[in-house]
């Protein structure tokens, strides 16, 4: 199997009382839809593979060879094939491929996964769900009815519901100067309350947040909302945001029933407000991606097979960049142009405060794609941009950690980290928390722990998470847990031995569905017990740090792979040489660090960690860590930290855009308080 989500989710239904409470506003008039209706069909509940064995892998010309045996209309998309719909009801009662001149190419099957979508009926699943109910169609059985949907989403759905319905929309505010100071808190005064009114934004005054819609495709009955909170930071506004449903659950492409069928270009941005200020600048169809650059879940790629032309303008700083680079080539890079962060290309909302030309900048967009074979002067501004960007180049920082930041200077896509220590040293310990840091920052991490369950390796970084023994606080378990599970954290359910192809298997599975930027595979020692025992165990391991070498460079993805040193005398310090192997492992990593472990006879030893090895730039030393037991932490955070999205603001200073750390939640800011989720804070300056 390759990789399973922490819990399924649950409503918080403690959200209520203080935002749904008194009468419903005059808002509530405008909602579309039919309150509770359940619309949606699932044939597969787990968004991941089942943990009793990996999912067949597919390609697509199979696919190809399946639809025409059974004589299933289909022709080619950009990310997937269009097929007529096995789901309507017209279907069920013939019980027969429908021919492709009467009915709509509604199903659409993914090319990379063998998933699919009807955007008819919101029935989705496996390539093998897919199989199974043609057969059922080809034997004359009826199809399953439509189940309802879970007691979760529904209590999501009614939640929702109530925020949407007690939410005003900002122009019947009943004071024109609340109005007017609402907009210039959120940075919004440039936008017209024509264009609020289209995009359907409303204002909770409880929570002091902007309320954006996500409105189901198939019916316009409201799925959920997004709530935006502000906070002001000296001369920038911080925008803090929570969804129901959760993160995990909330697949919006905010402005899509605006789009009509006639649309063939497409702008995709990294928040609603700059699809809102981008359509008022230019026009242009304008749509917003769930959690921004963190991810493009394949479910929404049906919705973007229409566009012949989609230009990602995610963000200003480099890591937008990247992964606007990334989500292209789940697009089609031929279909896909990118607008390059600068000065004078910031984001949307804010090129609108500016009162720059935004269809310029879109017209100055740079194909995704590159050829073989380029020159220096089409690689010129991005070599400036780095020059530019030095301190976002470097990478994510890590919080927990400032030394391993004044090292390594950060942590960065593409790279092979070789990670070592003693046996019985804290290798693991000290891994999750190194990894949970950076994971809370938005860094999308895949985990491999062939040695410890994943049960365990949960409890210990859920422990780092919370910093405190949740074994005697049991009553605060679920909602460390509810916070826990918002991480874009994801683990294999592989232990023990295991085949390396199989496990570069999953690794690109988790990558495309979830776009994975780091992978933790601990230890290399579990995936050799597979190879062949007349293959040299030196040979099959240079071949496995190999392709993990090469599996991060192709994919844009850095890779943690934790090995066992020789077995050498206690007395003596690791070294680079010490790695368990051949030297090609210390030869392919970018970075090698070793968890030294300095016994003492009287009393326990001390740890520290050293950098033997860093290609970045050459910086290498040693710094002590401050282990502590009650937390299981190497950093010495005794601090609550919980997870939130930071942006440089333009112009000023600030840390790179990525997720940062944010104090633990004040208890008298009710509206994040009784409904703890995954935060995410941008900053940019105020609008004057």
């Amino acid at each position: 199997m390759a990789a399973v989500l922490l819990r399924p989710y649950r409503a918080s239904v403690r959200l209520l009382p203080l935002l749904c409470g008194g009468t419903r506003s005059k808002g509530a008039s405008l909602n579309p839809g039919v309150p509770g209706r359940l619309t949606q069909r699932r044939y597969k509940k787990d968004v991941l593979p089942s943990p009793e064995g990996p999912v067949p892998s597919v390609s697509v010309t199979e696919i190809r060879q399946y639809l025409r045996a059974k004589g299933i209309p289909f022709h080619d998309g950009f990310s997937c094939l269009h097929t007529p719909s096995l789901f309507t009801s017209e279907q069920e009662a013939q019980h027969q491929p429908p021919p492709a001149t009467s009915t709509p190419y509604t199903l659409f099957i993914d090319k990379t996964t063998g998933s699919f979508l009807c955007t008819a009926t919101l029935a989705e699943g496996t390539w093998q769900d897919f199989q199974a109910n043609v057969e059922l169609q080809h034997r004359g059985v009826p199809f399953p009815s439509s189940g309802e949907l879970e007691e979760d989403m529904r209590r999501a759905r009614e939640d929702a519901r109530c925020i949407w319905d007690r939410a005003l929309p900002l122009w019947e505010l009943l004071d024109e100067d609340e109005t007017h100071m609402t907009k210039a808190m959120f940075g919004i005064s440039a936008v017209t309350d024509a264009t609020l009114k289209r995009f359907g934004v409303r204002y909770l005054r409880t929570a002091k947040s902007l309320v954006f819609p996500w409105f189901s495709p198939r019916d316009a009955s409201l799925k959920g909302v997004k709530l935006v909170g502000v906070e002001s930071q000296e001369d920038t506004i911080a925008y803090v945001e929570q969804t129901l449903p959760r993160p995990g659950s909330y697949r919006n492409l905010f402005g899509l029933p605006l789009i009509s069928r006639r649309d063939t270009e497409v702008v995709l941005t990294g928040r609603e407000l700059d699809a809102v200020a981008l359509y008022q600048a230019t026009g242009v169809p304008s749509l917003s991606l769930p959690r921004g650059p963190t991810c493009l879940p394949p479910a929404l790629l049906p919705y973007l097979e229409q566009f012949k032309r989609i230009t990602l303008w995610l963000g200003e700083d480099l890591r937008s960049w990247e992964a606007a680079k990334l989500f292209a080539r789940k697009l089609n890079l031929k279909r896909c142009s990118v607008v390059r962060p600068g000065d004078q290309q910031p984001r949307p909302l804010e090129a609108l405060n500016q009162g720059l030309n935004l269809t310029k900048i879109l017209r100055a967009a740079l194909p995704a794609g590159h050829k073989s074979i380029i020159s220096f002067r089409q690689l010129r501004e991005e070599v400036f941009g780095e020059l530019v960007n030095v301190e976002q180049v470097a990478g994510v920082k890590w919080a927990r950690f400032p030394d391993l930041n004044r090292l390594l200077k950060g942590h960065r896509r593409g790279e092979l980290t070789i990670f070592t220590g003693p046996t019985g040293s804290g290798k693991t310990t000290f891994i999750s928390e190194y990894a949970l840091d950076l994971c809370m920052q938005g860094v999308c991490t895949l985990w491999g722990s062939f040695e410890i369950s994943n049960i365990r390796l949960a409890k210990i970084m859920l422990t780092q998470f919370a910093a405190r023994r949740l074994e005697e606080q049991l009553e605060q378990y679920d909602e460390w847990a509810d916070r826990f599970e918002d991480l874009p954290l994801y683990f294999m359910t592989f232990h023990g031995q295991q085949n390396i192809k199989t496990v570069i298997d999953t690794m690109q599975h988790a990558v495309y569905m979830y776009d994975i930027t780091h992978v933790v595979v601990d230890n290399l020692q579990f995936m050799m017990g597979h190879e062949q025992l007349s293959v040299d165990r030196l040979a099959a391991q240079d071949y496995i740090v190999g392709a993990f070498r090469k599996f991060a460079t192709e994919n844009t993805c850095h890779i943690t792979l934790v090995i066992h040193p020789r077995k050498e005398d206690d007395e003596k310090e690791l070294q680079t040489a010490s790695i368990f192997g051949s030297a090609k492992a210390s030869q392919e990593a970018d970075n090698v660090l070793i968890l030294q472990d300095r016994k003492l006879a009287a009393g326990p030893g001390k740890r520290y960690l050293q950098v033997s090895k860093n290609r970045f730039d050459g910086d290498i030393g040693v710094f002590p860590l401050d282990f502590s037991k009650a937390s299981l932490t190497f950093s010495g955070k005794s601090k609550v930290k919980v997870p939130g999205w930071c942006h440089k603001p333009v112009g000023g200073g600030g840390q790179a855009e990525g997720h940062g750390y944010v104090d633990a939640l004040p208890r008298d800011v009710p509206a994040w308080d009784v409904c703890p989720g995954l935060m995410h804070r941008t900053s940019h300056p105020k609008d004057n």
